[in-house]
């Protein structure tokens, strides 16, 4: 393989990296607790580390974590920061998952016309025991 076509099949992988930070996000069990626990409204950090046995400290690195990877953002009022969902976070997710049903919703309908196709040239078969 030489080195025009190695960047060639490189380069479109290039374009994931931020769809990797977000699934890598999403791998997490307490990151996907805390975005289960923001779809349901907003919270304030200390009511989202309660359920945890984590320090606050380390709610806080996952707090970050998702709001670099876009699914929430924070606002702090005086000495309250609040968490909410950004929906716009999950578009490129979505968009992803879309893209690659639809490649495998269209082959599936070809394999189901070459399936049919195949049916459409046997003869009906007969029930065992009916004469021919």
């Amino acid at each position: 393989m030489t080195i025009s076509t190695s960047a060639a099949k490189l380069k479109p992988m290039l374009n994931f990296s931020h769809l990797d930070s977000q699934f890598r996000a999403l791998a997490e069990p307490t990151r996907r607790s805390i975005l289960e626990r923001l779809s349901h409204g907003a919270a304030t950090v200390s009511s989202l580390a309660e359920p945890f046995d984590l320090s606050l400290a380390a709610i806080v690195q996952h707090l970050q974590v998702l709001e670099e990877t876009g699914f929430i953002h924070t606002q702090k009022i005086g000495r309250v920061r609040t968490c909410r969902i950004a929906p716009e976070g999950f578009q490129s997710i979505a968009g992803w998952i879309a893209e690659r049903r639809t490649l495998v919703e269209r082959q599936l309908d070809r394999l189901g016309a070459l399936l049919a196709e195949a049916d459409a040239d046997q003869p009906p078969s007969r029930p065992e025991g009916t004469p021919q």
